[in-house]
């Protein structure tokens, strides 16, 4: 809203409205606006949660090993980074962008899905939440409108790498001068980086282009399920997908922003994006909106986002990746959501496994995965063999949080990395 008003005042010559045309400007003020709001509202509304008495039991000091206790703790905390990323972007950002309006649709979306979940968990007294098919009802649903957007909406064109070769023998990359729609991403470490879904349905001819579109709908829905799940599944201990999705947020930020200007997709041979400069300005209220409610969520914990929060971050990040056509880098700089899904699936799988011939067996002390290193054996189901019983010390959740954001920061590093190693 701010955006146009000063594009008006601009006409007139007022003094400071031409600054609102620069991305990087909007960019600082997104991110400065975000992490007040999240910290300074932040602190009015937990106490209105306790108020309320809109807390969470995650749990008590008897079954800690460092005896941290979590009872009473507010919840729904994610609000405070919905309302923190929405404010920057409705008052600076460009809203006829089809960029910002799927991502301002994601935020909007998931945050519903993610406050239904609480609310029965809260107020129901129900603490399985709202029903798994429901959860993936939604995320499907929304990876489907964001999918059949960029297929539908004409503003989402992209500019191709053309390799030109110089006089000295030299090669050039350059985009081509036309802008075109296409079902075209990037691959990790891979010369000619650029994977194009048509072509992998090639063999059905004329109407590849077509159905190249429906397996992009297809990777998009799957990604979003499976990012927000992971975020969700992440979110367990104090300041932990807080902390990632920050880091993830920021990397994400940078591809967008190099995807977003000419030259630097040229130099760096990646795909131009027209219009993705508006997911910069998305992307520094979403890390903003993050570190400011990492000052009331890093241990100890004074509010929990729930799924309010872990949902919509998650499929904010999954989104963000799908629009700048860099979802197959999301199992590197997602890596440890990747791997928080993983350990619940084996977990489960061989559980059941060994249930069937009546043994307990455990592949780790207990998951998600940043759960496993804060387990004692002793803790484990008696007559119970786990297959990764190690380390023999338990750890406490504060130094697990901050190496899970280090192994984050190197994915973060090695994502960076990929637009030159190929």
């Amino acid at each position: 809203m701010l955006y146009y008003l000063f594009q008006w005042l601009d006409q007139y010559d007022f003094p400071g409205a031409g600054m609102f045309s620069y991305t990087s400007f909007r960019s600082l003020i997104a991110v400065i606006l975000a992490l007040l709001i999240s910290s300074i509202w932040g602190d009015r509304f937990i106490n209105m949660l306790k108020r309320k008495q809109i807390t969470e039991t995650q749990r008590d000091a008897s079954i800690d090993p460092f005896g941290v206790n979590k009872v009473g703790v507010p919840s729904m905390g994610g609000i405070i980074i919905i309302v923190a990323i929405l404010i920057p972007c409705l008052l600076l950002g460009r809203l006829g962008n089809i960029y910002m309006v799927l991502m301002l649709v994601t935020t909007v979306w998931l945050g519903v899905l993610g406050g239904a979940d609480d609310y029965i968990k809260i107020f129901k007294r129900d603490k399985e939440g709202l029903h798994g098919k429901f959860k993936i009802i939604g995320q499907v649903g929304l990876g489907l409108i964001v999918g059949l957007t960029l297929y539908l909406s004409p503003q989402v064109v992209i500019r191709e790498n053309i390799e030109m070769q110089k006089e000295d023998g030299s090669i050039e990359v350059v985009h081509a001068a036309k802008e075109i729609k296409a079902t075209q991403t990037t691959i990790p470490f891979v010369k000619s980086n650029n994977l194009d879904y048509a072509d992998i349905v090639g063999f059905l001819g004329e109407h590849a282009q077509t159905a190249g579109w429906i397996l992009f709908v297809l990777v998009t829905i799957f990604v979003v399920t499976a990012v927000s799940n992971g975020a969700n599944l992440n979110d367990g201990m104090d300041g932990m997908a807080a902390g990632n999705s920050a880091i993830i947020g920021l990397t994400l930020g940078i591809l967008a922003y190099v995807s977003s200007h000419i030259e630097f997709a040229g130099y760096l041979n990646i795909m131009f994006i027209p219009g993705s400069e508006e997911l910069v300005v998305f992307i520094c209220a979403f890390v903003g909106a993050l570190v400011g409610f990492l000052w009331y969520n890093a241990y100890p914990a004074q509010v929990f986002m729930g799924d309010t929060g872990s949902l919509t971050i998650g499929g904010i990040i999954a989104v963000l990746a799908i629009i700048i056509h860099k979802e197959l880098l999301v199992p590197v700089l997602c890596g440890v959501f990747l791997v928080e899904n993983l350990s619940v699936i084996m977990q489960r799988v061989y559980y059941k496994a060994g249930k069937r011939h009546g043994r307990k067996q455990r592949m780790f002390k207990r998951t998600p995965i940043h759960d496993h290193f804060r387990t004692a054996l002793s803790q484990v189901e008696p007559g119970c063999s786990v297959v990764f019983a190690k380390p023999d010390r338990v750890f406490h959740e504060a130094k697990i949080t901050v190496r899970f954001w280090i192994v984050t920061i190197v994915l973060a590093a090695i994502t960076i990395i990929t637009l030159k190693i190929r």
